[in-house]
């Protein structure tokens, strides 16, 4: 028999991502967020939902861009801290010490020490109640190469990143490979 949780955000696992954004004056920014996921294939896209309250929803809104910095588990007290702090009061880049790099082909920054980011340029944006959803459309992917196998595609064993549980406030880290997709499921 199954509990009933009633009408809440509760799903397992939620990305954790970082935003980056430019502000008005061209500082970089980054904000945490769970709210978020691939929601089209052709052109790939990829949608975040933000609070207008967020200070990087009025850069994301003045800039059309955003990108996705993938934080490996070493680096979850830094994200924890992005989802915070605000960007109206401190540089969460220099708080952290971590770095920003202006992508070549969006109007926003990056997590240098991340191992995987997506530059985004935003498609659509819709107002859903308290978040506003943005899909962005993907322009580029870019891993690092140490983590990434012989045959030259990314391994997440090494990428290393985690998931948030929303309603309970927590992070995980991904386990072990289980199956391939398309084939495990070939028996039926």
């Amino acid at each position: 028999m199954k509990k009933s949780f009633g009408s809440r955000t509760l799903i397992f696992p939620a990305p954790l991502w970082c935003v980056g954004s430019y502000d008005a004056k061209g500082d970089p920014n980054v904000m945490t967020i769970a709210w978020g996921g691939i929601c089209c294939s052709k052109p790939p896209c990829v949608t975040i939902s933000l609070r207008k309250a967020t200070y990087t929803y009025g850069n994301i809104m003045d800039r059309q861009a955003y990108t996705l910095s993938v934080p490996s588990e070493k680096y979850v007290r830094e994200a924890d801290y992005f989802g915070m702090a605000t960007g109206r009061k401190v540089n969460k880049f220099e708080k952290t010490g971590l770095t920003p790099v202006k992508s070549e082909l969006v109007d926003a920054p990056y997590v240098s020490e991340f191992p995987m980011v997506l530059e985004c340029n935003v498609i659509h944006h819709f107002e859903i109640g308290l978040h506003t959803q943005f899909v962005g459309e993907i322009m580029d992917v870019k891993i690092d190469e140490d983590v990434l196998n012989d045959s030259g595609d990314p391994e997440m064993e090494k990428i290393k990143p985690f998931v948030y549980s929303p309603e309970f406030r927590r992070y995980h880290g991904i386990g072990e490979f289980i199956g391939k997709a398309f084939h495990t499921g070939k028996k039926w």
